[in-house]
């Protein structure tokens, strides 16, 4: 197996696909290397199909977003090749190149799980459409299967992003009250994310691929809301013209998710509050309540402690939904999960209106990452949608949020030049001249100072993200990588240690 050739990152990073290259011919390989890392794609290579399957079963392969593979190489072929990397990875796009484009080598090759072919030799034009156009159908594969289980009720856990501690909390907890049916109230601000957990709870639940019924309880008009949670018969007032079941026969066997539940006028709490203790509903005009198997999944951005001293939220009600409180933090108390959710949403947009968003600059995902976002994950959402719409270019810059414009101003990020991108820093502009002399040798980092005493972790801190710079050519994402930092961390270093990243003139 060949080594991987330098990298350039210029996305978010874990937005960064790497483009895997499986051809016997090292000239097809080095071309193919050189349109790839132009046009911002990571790279790896492989020479032989057993090299490339061999590379997709290490660590390095959980990077590999897309495969480029030469249908005629000596040893383990093309086509069967694909076969097995189809096996075990089964949504890894795969573009097949071949010398040769008959037409059953290409419809074999489609049978067998190919995205896209081309002939040797392909422009760059080619190429790079071609791997776009497969990263973006992952990404719309992917949501799509994500709002499958949404609509089938088998939405897991796994499918909240993020990975914050504070996301990692929740998750816990609702493992853990997905495990019994007890009633439970998610609380948490505006936009954060309760129905997502909610459907979660569901998904991992015995109550899995049921019935997941959602009610806003703010929304109903106050004279329907009987009648929309528990249905009517017909004619048992003026306008029933038929029989109508409630949100919570609809929910029967599964679940039922009450919205902003604090907003329900004190009569319907009333009457939720029998339905939680006797599991049974009373519409109106019936003469008999009917039995309903349902569990209760409450939300609020209300305090309902304080609504209950107010007299404004029955207090027997409220101990009978908060049995199982879980609380959703807001987004600024889990600033970690903001690159994945902007990776995920720049993924979705690009699928869902035809774009092709790399990612975002480094300086603007600083600042995307420490608003407050009041909103939460709904505004930042839509944030992005809107920032993915306007862009004209691969990467989102200031000019794509006119809303934050004031918040860049502040960071200085539309003030003076824009930053070179980061495949082009040139080393000796990065780190300053006293940080690279205090390595000593170009190679290594020096431990002991010249009295022999040991120098202190900070220096030596210093000294090791200057020489790092060096050795990685100023390419800053893989310099984050080599160092197991995050771009944001090591942005922060390089101001702590008067590294400078200059700005081109």
């Amino acid at each position: 197996m060949l080594p991987p050739s330098p990298f350039i990152f210029r996305k978010l990073p874990d937005m960064v696909k790497t483009v895997l290259i499986v051809d016997d011919d090292p000239t097809q390989r080095r071309l193919m290397r050189a349109v790839c890392e132009k046009a911002g794609y990571p790279v790896l290579q492989a020479d032989s199909g057993e090299n490339a399957l061999d590379l997709l079963h290490s660590q390095q392969g959980s990077d590999v977003g897309v495969v480029m593979l030469d249908l005629r190489m000596p040893g383990l072929g093309g086509m069967e090749t694909l076969k097995r990397m189809k096996s075990f990875r089964e949504e890894l796009p795969v573009i097949v190149l071949t010398a040769q484009g008959g037409i059953d080598t290409v419809v074999e090759a489609m049978q067998c799980g190919a995205t896209d072919f081309f002939v040797k030799p392909a422009s760059p034009e080619r190429v790079v459409v071609s791997i776009n156009n497969a990263l973006n159908l992952t990404s719309l594969q992917g949501e799509v299967s994500r709002l499958k289980r949404k609509r089938e009720g088998s939405l897991q856990f796994g499918d909240l992003i993020g990975e914050s501690t504070a996301l990692r909390h929740v998750m816990k907890l609702g493992e853990r009250a997905a495990a019994s049916n007890i009633p439970i109230l998610i609380t948490g601000e505006s936009g954060t994310g309760k129905e997502m957990v909610a459907r979660a709870i569901q998904g991992s639940s015995e109550r899995v691929g049921r019935p997941f019924i959602t009610v806003n309880c703010g929304a109903i008009p106050e004279n329907l809301v009987e009648s929309i949670l528990f249905g009517h018969e017909k004619g048992s007032f003026t306008g029933a013209n038929a029989k109508h079941i409630g949100k919570f026969q609809e929910a029967h066997g599964g679940t039922i998710f009450l919205d902003e539940v604090g907003e329900l006028p004190q009569d319907m709490q009333v009457k939720l509050l029998r339905v939680l203790q006797e599991g049974e509903v009373d519409s109106i005009g019936s003469k008999r309540p009917a039995k309903v198997d349902v569990r209760v999944i409450s939300a609020t951005n209300r305090d309902l402690s304080t609504a209950v001293k107010e007299g404004e939220f029955r207090e027997d009600l409220f101990y009978r939904l908060n049995v199982f409180p879980v609380e959703v933090p807001p987004l600024r108390d889990r600033a970690d999960d903001i690159p994945a959710l902007i990776e995920h949403f720049i993924g979705r947009y690009n699928a869902e209106e035809r774009r092709d968003v790399r990612g975002v600059r480094h300086e603007v995902l600083e600042v995307l990452t420490s608003q407050p976002w009041p909103g939460n994950v709904r505004q930042l959402e839509n944030t992005i949608f809107r920032a993915v719409v306007l862009s004209e270019d691969a990467y989102l810059s200031a000019e794509d949020f006119p809303l934050l414009t004031d918040e860049f101003n502040t960071a200085g990020v539309l003030s003076g030049p824009p930053m070179i991108d980061d495949g082009e820093l040139p080393p000796a502009e990065l780190a300053s001249t006293a940080a690279q002399q205090a390595t000593g040798e170009n190679d290594a980092v020096a431990v002991f100072d010249r009295e022999g005493h040991l120098r202190s972790l900070q220096e030596i801190e210093k000294d090791l993200i200057a020489l790092a710079i060096e050795t990685y050519e100023g390419k800053m994402s893989e310099v984050a990588r080599r160092l197991g930092m995050g771009r944001s961390t090591l942005y922060r270093k390089l101001r702590e240690h008067d590294l400078e990243v200059r700005r081109a003139g």
